[in-house]
C-alpha cells in the first residue's frame, strides 16, 4: 500500500561531456563547478538530485555550466589533496556532499564559494558561524532539522507500546543533535535510551554484542557515512535477532528496517542547486542561508512488522507516506 510514490533520482546516469573543441568554447562563458564527493559521480545518488536541480534550473551540461568532479573513490585519505586540487583549478564555485568532506574543502580555501549538503550540523562543526547569516564563504543546504529523532521514537513507540529500552548507534565524531533528542524523547515516553558509539568499521561487532548484553529491544542507528555504509549489516543484525530497526532515511525502511522517519533527501538535495544558481549569479555566501529539510517522509515496512507480530495502528497507516506490504 503506498501513500505516496517517491522517486528518487539516482547517481547513475552518465555525464555526458562534450568534444574537446566545444568544450573549450563553452568553458570561456560558462562558469565552473569543482565538485568534491566522497564517492564517484556515478555511485553517489544525492550527486544525481544535485545535477537534476541544476538541469531543472535551467543549466545545460558543457555548455551553460561545466561540473568538474574530483572522486575519492570512498577512500577519505585522498579528501584533503582533492580539496587541495579542485581550489588550485580555481573554479567560480566548489559543491561538495557531505558533512565529513566538507571541511576538507573549508580548510582550503577562505575565498571560492562553497555549496554544500550535509548530514551534520553545520555550526556545531564549525561550518559555518550561523544557519541565518552563514557569514563566510559556505552555505547550501543540511539533512538536520529539529524534533526529527524525537517524532521517530515517537513513531517506534505507538507502533510498538511495550518498548522499553532502545539502543542509538551513533559516531560522536559526525556532529549531529539526534542522540541528544533520543535521550530527551526517551525521558519523556519512559523508553530507556542505550549509547552505541562507534567510530569506524571495526567498532560494529563490539556494538551489536553490546546491544544484546543489554537487552535492547529496539535500534535507532543515527545518519551518518559510517552508519549509512554499514546499513546491510544493521539490517541483518536487527532482523536475525528480532530487534525493531527505525532510521532517519526511507532506504532503510524499503531494505528491512522497520520504519524510516526523515527528511526527502531528494528535494533537500535538489534545493542546493539552487544556492549554486544564486551565487553564480551574483549572491553573497556568507548573507545567502543555510536551508534546513521541509519535507519530511514516514515509510513504514508492513511485512517487517508482521514478522514481528505487530499490528499498524490505522493513526500511523493514515500518516505514513508509504506502507511496504
Amino acid at each position: 500500500m503506498r501513500r505516496r510514490e517517491f522517486i528518487g533520482v539516482l547517481g547513475g546516469a552518465t555525464i555526458g561531456w562534450p568534444v574537446a573543441g566545444k568544450a573549450q568554447r563553452a568553458s570561456k562563458a560558462a562558469p565552473r563547478v569543482g565538485v568534491l564527493l566522497y564517492g564517484t559521480p556515478n555511485t553517489d545518488p544525492n550527486y544525481g538530485s544535485f545535477r537534476r536541480g541544476m538541469r531543472d534550473l535551467g543549466y545545460v551540461e558543457g555548455q551553460t555550466v561545466l561540473l568538474e568532479p574530483r572522486s575519492a573513490e570512498s577512500k577519505p585519505d585522498r579528501l584533503p589533496a582533492l580539496a587541495r586540487e579542485l581550489v588550485a583549478s580555481k573554479p567560480d564555485l566548489i559543491y561538495v556532499l557531505g558533512g565529513d568532506v566538507a571541511p576538507f574543502v573549508r580548510s582550503a580555501t577562505s575565498t571560492i564559494p562553497i555549496v554544500m549538503a550535509v548530514s551534520n550540523d553545520p555550526v556545531q562543526s564549525g561550518l559555518v558561524a550561523s544557519l541565518n547569516r552563514p557569514g563566510g564563504n559556505v552555505t547550501g543546504v543540511t539533512f538536520v532539522s529539529s524534533d526529527l529523532a524525537a517524532k521517530r521514537l515517537q513513531f517506534l513507540r505507538e507502533l510498538a507500546p511495550q518498548l522499553a529500552r532502545v539502543a542509538v548507534l551513533w559516531n560522536p565524531d559526525h556532529v549531529d543533535p539526534e542522540y541528544r533528542e533520543i535521550q530527551i524523547a526517551g525521558r519523556s515516553l519512559n523508553v530507556q535510551v542505550q549509547s552505541l558509539e562507534v567510530r569506524s568499521p571495526a567498532d560494529f561487532e563490539q556494538a551489536y554484542q553490546t546491544a544484546l548484553t543489554l537487552r535492547a529491544e529496539a535500534l535507532m542507528p543515527v545518519s551518518s557515512r559510517l552508519l549509512t555504509l554499514d546499513r546491510g549489516g544493521l539490517i541483518r543484525f536487527a532482523s536475525d535477532n528480532k530487534l525493531l530497526l527505525a532510521s532517519g532515511w526511507g532506504p532503510w525502511a524499503r531494505e528491512g528496517a522497520i520504519l524510516s522517519y526523515g527528511p526527502d533527501l531528494d528535494d533537500i538535495t535538489w534545493r542546493s542547486a539552487t544556492h549554486v544558481d544564486k551565487i553564480l549569479r551574483g549572491a553573497s555566501p556568507a548573507e545567502l542561508p543555510v536551508e534546513q529539510p521541509t519535507k519530511f517522509q514516514l515509510v513504514i515496512n508492513g511485512k517487517v512488522a508482521k514478522r514481528l507480530g505487530l499490528t499498524i495502528p490505522e493513526k500511523l497507516i493514515a500518516l505514513a507516506d508509504e506502507v511496504i506490504e
